[in-house]
């Protein structure tokens, strides 16, 4: 039988193209990989990790910040990086580790204003952490990022405690989305301030299974520092002796909240220093009704010499 001939070999340029192919898709992924400056990458394909910085910080009201996590210096960008949504605001980065340390006698829950500055010092952004439930005598300790910054932003290089609000745990505005045990969330916005007139609005959430009936004005106590009570303001029923370019008084009345609904009241003030000592009141105790349990909020009412703040009764919220 005769032997059947072998196939003719391919010749070997037939494979020439498919090899610039490769050799064209191996440049293009290279030339990606240094397309934009500062994108946490160096040559070679490592990425630098950031340095840490220990941070000698006498804080302030329990809370200092221990360290600072610093990126590497981004290199300047070249004519031949193009523009691209890599270009606007990016994650920093930056990161501070800090503690809190409770040396009152009850548990408490923090809410910290971290400030992060360039090299002159100048506050390039500020972020807000709440730590929550924080026993006498412990420590608990934490991260706060700086977060995305635009690219004209200054270099950060140091951060610091800017503010401190600490109240008791069992006073503390619960979180967004979480609802108390007694099925009512009762918070403070962070107000309106136009030509020494400050409004703070009061927020009463039923977030329970039950209708719940207010009627006429939060209950008050006005608190210092220190958590004492603060003399020598006078709180009025509405706000017409305050101003009335906030609007005419409601009407007191009974407000039923079914499940679900809202209601909100108000606190208005005059920030006007005149002759005296002016007053500052950084806590409000807050009860929706005789009765309620107290939620302490932080609207600082800075209340100049007026001695007086006005209550706006509550009222339903419209859907």
């Amino acid at each position: 039988m005769p032997r059947p001939d072998a196939l003719p070999a391919a010749p070997a340029r037939a494979s020439a193209p498919l090899l610039l192919v490769l050799a064209a898709i191996a440049l293009l992924l290279t030339a990606c990989g240094t397309e934009h400056a500062g994108a946490g990458g160096v040559a070679g394909g490592t990425t630098e990790q950031p340095s840490r910085t220990q941070v000698d910080d006498p804080g302030k009201g329990g809370v200092r910040i221990t360290s600072l996590a610093l990126p590497s210096p981004s290199p300047s960008p070249t004519r031949r990086h193009s523009v691209s949504a890599g270009s606007f605001a990016r994650d920093s980065g930056v990161v501070a580790s800090y503690e809190v340390t409770n040396e009152g006698a009850e548990s408490m829950t923090y809410s910290v204003v971290f400030t992060f500055m360039s090299d002159d010092g100048g506050a390039v952004t500020n972020q807000t952490a709440t730590v929550r439930d924080v026993a006498p005598g412990k420590t608990v300790r934490g991260t706060v990022r700086a977060g995305e910054l635009p690219p004209a932003a200054p270099r950060v290089t140091q951060a610091k405690v800017l503010e401190v609000a600490k109240v008791p745990a069992s006073e503390a505005a619960t979180e967004p989305g979480v609802c108390p045990s007694s099925g009512i969330r009762v918070s403070a916005d962070k107000g309106d301030a136009a030509m020494g007139l400050r409004v703070v609005g009061l927020h009463l959430d039923n977030c329970g299974t039950r209708d719940y009936t207010v009627e006429g004005y939060p209950l008050l106590e006005l608190l210092d520092d220190g958590l004492k009570p603060v003399d020598g303001v006078k709180i009025l029923d509405g706000s017409r002796e305050i101003t009335t370019s906030a609007g005419a008084d409601e009407q007191p009345r009974p407000v039923t909240l079914r499940p679900g609904e809202s209601a909100t009241a108000g606190l208005v003030w005059r920030s006007t220093a005149e002759s005296g000592t002016p007053v500052n009141v950084p806590y409000v105790r807050v009860r929706a009704k005789a009765g309620a349990d107290p939620v302490t909020v932080t609207p600082n009412l800075d209340l100049g010499t007026t001695g007086k703040l006005g209550v706006r009764p509550w009222k339903k919220t419209d859907r």
